[in-house]
């Protein structure tokens, strides 16, 4: 399995600031849920990191070139699948089959959604975020509106956890690396 590191850097090569930030919201979302569900951690840490490797300089191609790029760099057929999965009834029709690639599909849009959540506060963080602040912004379709609800509902159900379970889970892993996402509390 690839490095952390050396992942990082693959994202970094292909994106700016706002989507590698991004990608470090759902890789730290990912490792939480990993933990929480007794699986491999780093495996679907890495799976976070790079589910939108495209998405800046490939956008019409969405998924499809992340796996070409991941092939030629000697990734794993079992990371590929689960960055495709993420785009399914989007880009693919790969449907998520395994915990962690239902996870990544359920997590992704709302990491985007908690992060805007957390910068309309008057703290900018997502230390002092809570359920009924984020689930209000979340019913208002207005806000956030490039989150997509029914994808998000659709990840919770395919999850098999309540929505409000679902942004509980989100909030608490983006809690844990709020410095790296600069959504911690200021001095």
């Amino acid at each position: 399995m690839p490095k952390r590191e050396e992942a990082f850097a693959l994202l970094s090569a292909y994106n700016g600031d706002a989507l590698v930030t991004h990608g470090l919201a759902v890789e730290g979302t990912m490792r939480y849920m990993a933990r929480k569900a007794g699986e491999d951690e780093e495996l679907w840490g890495i799976v976070g990191l790079l589910h939108d490797l495209d998405y800046e300089k490939f956008p019409e191609q969405h998924c499809h070139k992340t796996a070409q790029i991941l092939r030629e760099k000697g990734y794993s057929e079992e990371i590929i699948r689960a960055i495709m999965s993420h785009g399914w009834g989007i880009c693919t029709d790969v449907e998520p089959q395994s915990r962690m690639e239902k996870t990544l599909y359920a997590v992704d849009e709302l990491t985007g959604l908690i992060t805007a959540c957390a910068l309309v506060r008057p703290s900018r963080s997502v230390m002092d975020l809570e359920l009924s602040s984020a689930k209000k912004k979340y019913k208002d379709a207005r806000f956030a509106a490039g989150a997509s609800r029914e994808v998000i509902q659709k990840g919770a159900d395919i999850l098999g956890v309540s929505i409000d379970e679902l942004i509980v889970d989100v909030i608490t892993a983006m809690r844990e690396i709020a410095p790296s996402l600069r959504l911690e509390m200021k001095a």
